[in-house]
């Protein structure tokens, strides 16, 4: 769905994205996470044919940019930051309008469809000036969908809505995915990207990393579990160190922190000799980081020339 190879923006001689090299699949749901400024919008006009890249190349949807960006447009739904909607105009009247541009056949039905999908059907006729800010992003996902693009573009789609209007949003996103439609998603919001993304890229001008969230984990922190006891014996500690699979063990208050590759494997021997040398196990849990954890480690390690740093935070 995605093929960028080298793709660059400079404004002004100001760097926005640097070499960009990037695929994206068919079905993904592909996030986008960086800082403000690093060029995730930027990319994003790129990929929909909205600005012409300073160099490099890229081809979406079988449609290369800067030769047939007409395609590429027709082919892609976008939403923006702002909802930029006809505050004028009602629901329906601001559907219709988009929906006669992109010659969808039944422009009606359409409407009809994505309002009921996002809970707008029964405001249909009001104002959109009236709506509440989740209201006009709602309305303006509909907007983005409405002539049901293979590809659909997502700027902060759950940007300051209440809890209800991003559970609907999230929703929605999820049905679309359950289609097959590819899905790029630029979000601050890293707990929605690590429930909604198969794959997350980090970027800072440059695309620092992309990878699954679970391989990101394995990559950056190996597995690690966490045996809660009654207390830590020195003989619990020396059963622990001795066993063959144990890459690492630190201890916390009345637990231990043990890093192993495989814990469905280990966990049963593992308990097993703590109990064998006198420990109270009271329970075992897998340690999780969160995407926030990587998504700082990779930033850190950005800065740090590449060079990961010691000490990470745990969740």
């Amino acid at each position: 769905m995605i093929q960028a190879e080298g793709l660059t923006k400079r404004f002004d001689g100001v760097l926005a994205v640097d070499n960009l090299t990037l695929n994206v699949e068919r079905g993904e749901v592909f996030a986008f996470l960086g800082p403000n400024g690093a060029g995730k919008t930027t990319t994003v006009r790129l990929l929909a044919a909205l600005i012409a890249p300073s160099a490099g190349r890229a081809r979406v949807n079988g449609f290369p940019i800067g030769e047939q960006d007409t395609d590429v447009r027709r082919s892609v739904g976008i939403l923006t930051e702002a909802p930029g909607l006809y505050e004028r105009l009602n629901a329906v009247q601001n559907l219709t309008l988009f929906a006669k541009l992109y010659e969808v056949d039944d422009v009606d039905g359409q409407v009809e469809k994505y309002l009921r999908l996002l809970g707008l059907w029964e405001r249909r006729a009001e104002a959109v000036g009236n709506f509440s800010k989740g209201m006009k992003q709602k309305l303006a996902i509909a907007r983005a969908v409405l002539h049901e693009p293979p590809l659909l573009f997502l700027d902060e789609p759950t940007a300051a809505l209440d809890p209800e209007a991003a559970r609907t949003v999230r929703d929605f996103i999820g049905q679309i995915r359950a289609a097959g439609r590819t899905i790029f998603l630029c979000t601050h919001n890293l707990d929605e990207a690590d429930r909604l993304a198969d794959r997350i890229g980090v970027i800072k001008q440059r695309l620092i990393q992309v990878d699954s969230p679970a391989n990101l984990r394995r990559s950056l922190y190996g597995r690690r579990v966490v045996v809660q006891l009654v207390s830590v014996s020195q003989p619990v500690r020396a059963a622990v160190r001795g066993l063959p699979f144990v890459k690492d063990v630190q201890e916390d208050a009345n637990s231990l922190v043990v890093s192993l590759e495989d814990p469905e494997t280990h966990n049963p021997v593992l308990v097993e000799r703590i109990v064998a040398a006198g420990g109270a196990v009271q329970f075992v849990r897998e340690l999780h980081h969160s995407l926030e954890d990587i998504y700082f480690t990779l930033l850190e390690e950005e800065g740090q020339g590449g060079i990961r740093p010691e000490q990470k935070r745990q969740s």
